[in-house]
């Protein structure tokens, strides 16, 4: 099944817009990415019991080279901590196998549904997030509780098809006590092994699926990524520059605002 040409350029436009409200918003793209490609995805004649298993794959294959981008970006700067990243690894992996292959016996209007009410969730917590964080633990983290946070976030990141970042991050520091900066950073390398895992999955539980469009493997479509991810790259940086000159706070409310729409408007067709 070939992709119509004229729709090229709007993957290109979709990944400079979803690079750039990530590194405007400092979220991951994923979030941004499956709402896009569910929307588009049907217009480059992709069935219909295919379009959310495709649209979550294909978007943890794009968020693999962003977020290792900023993973090398946060070890410059001391904020990733290799001996508590490669035990949470080992929950991520594990996670992400479960949230992946959970997913995939899940039918393309349940998947839909289900990520209609996490963005509502999200967009609430964004909206209403508490300022107080608890004290910083000093004291070596038991193994289990970092086994656990790795489990969550990628269970949910492969699940979802996001970084699993807005999981992570409050775990990290609510639940493990550890540093904003450093908790955002350990993130950052769990999004990676999650992603990876999780993009490997759809692969696999894809692979054979009939009326699957040209250069799919399994439900990750190579030329989407192709395509996007050099354009979401590129205009992630140009996010970041312009976050510095706007209240951060403001940007937040908007987006988590947006969020809820969308995710009100996928519920909305769903059951209506």
């Amino acid at each position: 099944m070939p992709f119509s040409p004229a729709l090229l350029p709007l993957f290109a436009l979709l990944g400079s817009l979803g690079g750039f409200l990530a590194g405007l918003l400092g979220i991951g793209g994923g979030i941004i990415f499956v709402p896009l490609f569910l929307w588009v995805f049907p217009l480059a004649g992709f069935p219909p019991d295919l379009v959310a298993h495709s649209a979550f794959g294909t978007s943890l294959a794009i968020i693999i080279p962003t977020a290792l981008s900023s993973t090398l970006a946060h070890r410059r700067r001391g904020n990733v901590d290799w001996h508590q990243v490669y035990r949470i690894a080992l929950g991520a992996v594990l996670g992400a196998i479960a949230g992946a292959m959970i997913a995939a016996g899940i039918s393309s209007e349940g998947l839909k549904t289900m990520f209609g009410f996490m963005q509502v969730l999200v967009g609430l917590k964004m909206l209403f997030q508490p300022r107080y964080l608890p004290p910083e633990e000093t004291l070596p983290i038991p193994f289990r509780h970092l086994l656990l946070v790795g489990l969550a976030g990628g269970a949910f990141s492969a699940f979802f098809g996001v970084g699993g970042g807005v999981v992570a991050v409050p775990l990290m520091i609510i639940f493990l006590r550890l540093p904003a900066q450093l908790a955002v950073g350990n993130s950052s390398a769990l999004i990676v092994v999650s992603s990876i895992i999780g993009t490997l999955s759809y692969m696999l539980h894809g692979w054979g699926m009939p009326n699957l469009p040209s250069f799919s493997f399994g439900y990750v479509n190579l030329l989407v990524v192709a395509i996007v991810a050099p354009f979401a790259i590129c205009s992630a940086r140009l996010g970041v520059r312009l976050a510095s000159r706007i209240r951060h706070d403001t940007l937040v409310k908007v987006f988590a605002i947006v969020l809820i729409l969308i995710g009100l408007r996928m519920l909305v067709r769903t059951f209506f």
